[in-house]
């Protein structure tokens, strides 16, 4: 599919930030990003959650102002955060036509201009000429016929009249990137687009990106996608140095380039230890020989000692301001998830649901049954039941028909796809009053940081707060996971650290997912299509 950007547009389209510094509160979120990219480059954005990545996206857009540094846009901006701009009383239409407001206000210039170059006005060659080429630069004319496609790849709601409170949070979401997909903007700043996506809307999306000729800078959890587009990596997470770093190549040398970093950072800290910890035992040593010789030995003569006393004296002290100067640079220690040990349960069943289907939501009857260290992954388009089947299996939702029964005592733990914490309370006091007796600290899971534990959930990011719904679901040390898209708001490296957990908790566990990556992960797990 080839881009719809004029060659014009394209060749003026580029944003650039430059010694950006932004704090919140007094607390750093962005320290000397720099960032360049011209028509043809998707710059993929990552990082640990809590990193700034949504600011750096809310920067370029110009919805929050910098501390210091500098910001350039050329081009209209299309973003797609993870906020809907209207209410549930607006409709799909409204939607469509406020992403699509660049391509209104162009065709309704061109048309003024075109009713006073008619009237022969004077001066309205070069009004007529300049609106012309503002609308032939969006392909205005072509705009909704590309929403009307994205719309169908998408697998999203087309009927203008619906009001957006009656759809699913996925269903807005995907209206609104197809909105973004043929809006004909030459900068596109994406937060987290594959969510709520399943396989062909992932496609769709993958192709429409890899043809933009304009710039796109992307935030996503989504390895595949990122694999798949991405030209520049612009990390966030601590460097040795403590400013973020850029890579060229993709997203796969990006992995390697990080990984060999790492690795002469950890080596030059140990290597640094180990000569903090020589120069200590030289000032030790030194420090003793002092005390020795001061003290009178039998045999000495005084005036000996004396004249050795000083040169001790400079060695302790030549020691000691080596020992100061000599600064070991740590590397920050980057948050490493810890499964807790989550229990086996000696039933022989943990879980059946049998015939289970629900109305509108879950069509065709299914079986499931579980016992520990069971796994299964269930797929299926957008629709299809997915989050409706974990649903039922933890008890939230009844079925229309079938049966569910569990094992005594088992204790079943489900992560929706969207967080409904109550915002005034803090992370910690939330999770103790969920964990009770059964689970570990929360602080021992290593899914959030200090700060975050102790704001109110309201305060926290988006993937902060999937982290802390994580957290939720194992306070309980549960028997039987359900993971509703589990890696939705996750950054890679804790992704890659859950998949692994999971592969080798004694707990049964289900994962419903559209991750690429993660689905190649779990393939050898058996697998239920809905």
């Amino acid at each position: 599919m080839s881009s719809h950007l004029s060659p014009a547009l394209v060749r003026s389209a580029h944003v650039r930030m430059s010694g950006v510094h932004l704090s919140f509160g007094g607390r750093p979120v962005l320290a000397g990003v720099d960032l360049v990219a011209a028509a043809g480059d998707r710059v993929a954005v990552v990082g640990e959650n809590g990193r700034g990545k949504t600011t750096l996206l809310r920067v370029l857009a110009g919805d929050l102002p910098v501390d210091l540094g500098e910001v350039h846009r050329a081009g209209s901006v299309g973003v797609a955060d993870q906020q809907i701009p209207l209410g549930p009383t607006d409709t799909v239409g409204a939607l469509i036509d406020l992403e699509l407001s660049a391509v209104r206000s162009a065709l309704t210039s061109l048309d003024k201009a075109a009713d006073a170059l008619t009237d022969g006005r004077p001066g309205t060659d070069d009004a007529y000429a300049a609106a012309l080429a503002e609308a032939e630069a969006l392909d205005a004319w072509d705009a909704d016929r590309r929403v009307e496609v994205s719309l169908a790849a998408l697998n999203a709601v087309d009927d203008r009249t619906r009001p957006l409170g009656a759809l699913s949070v996925g269903q807005r979401h995907r209206v609104r990137l197809a909105c973004l997909l043929g809006a004909g903007h030459p900068v596109l700043l994406l937060d987290e687009p594959t969510n709520h996506l399943d396989a062909d809307g992932l496609d769709h999306l993958t192709e429409r990106l890899r043809a933009h000729r304009g710039v796109v800078v992307l935030v996503s959890h989504d390895r595949a996608l990122l694999t798949d587009v991405a030209t520049t990596v612009v990390d966030l997470d601590p460097s040795s140095d403590g400013r973020p770093r850029a890579y060229g190549g993709g997203y796969t040398a990006y992995v390697q380039a990080r990984r060999a970093e790492r690795a002469r950072w950890e080596a030059l800290h140990t290597e640094q230890v180990a000569e903090q910890q020589r120069l200590a035992d030289d000032l030790s040593a030194a420090q003793n020989r002092l005390r020795d010789n001061w003290r009178p030995a039998k045999g000495h003569g005084k005036h000996t000692r004396a004249t050795r006393a000083p040169g001790l004296v400079r060695a302790v002290h030549r020691r000691q301001e080596e020992l100061s100067t000599h600064a070991v640079t740590i590397p920050p220690p980057p948050t490493r998830f810890a499964m807790p040990e989550l229990p086996e349960h000696h039933s022989a069943t943990l879980l059946r649901a049998t015939d289970v289907s629900v109305a509108e939501r879950l069509a065709r009857p299914v079986d499931v049954a579980l016992d520990s260290r069971d796994r299964l992954v269930v797929t299926g388009p957008n629709g299809a039941g997915k989050s409706t089947l974990l649903a039922v299996l933890a008890g939230d939702l009844e079925p229309d028909t079938g049966t569910v029964t569990r094992a005594r005592s088992v204790r079943v733990g489900r992560l929706g796809q969207e967080s409904d914490l109550p915002g005034h309370r803090t992370a910690v006091e939330l999770y103790d009053a969920r964990s009770g007796v059964h689970g570990p600290a929360l602080d021992e899971l290593g899914l959030l940081d200090s700060y975050d534990r102790h704001r109110p959930v309201a305060e926290l990011s988006v993937g902060a707060r999937r982290r802390l719904d994580l957290a939720l679901v194992l306070a309980t040390r549960p028997h039987v996971l359900l993971l509703d898209e589990p890696t939705n708001h996750l950054s890679a490296t804790l992704v890659d650290e859950l998949t692994a957990a999971l592969t080798s908790t004694p707990a049964a566990v289900v994962i419903a997912t559209h991750d690429r990556q993660l689905l190649r992960d779990t393939e050898s797990w058996p697998h239920l299509a809905l």
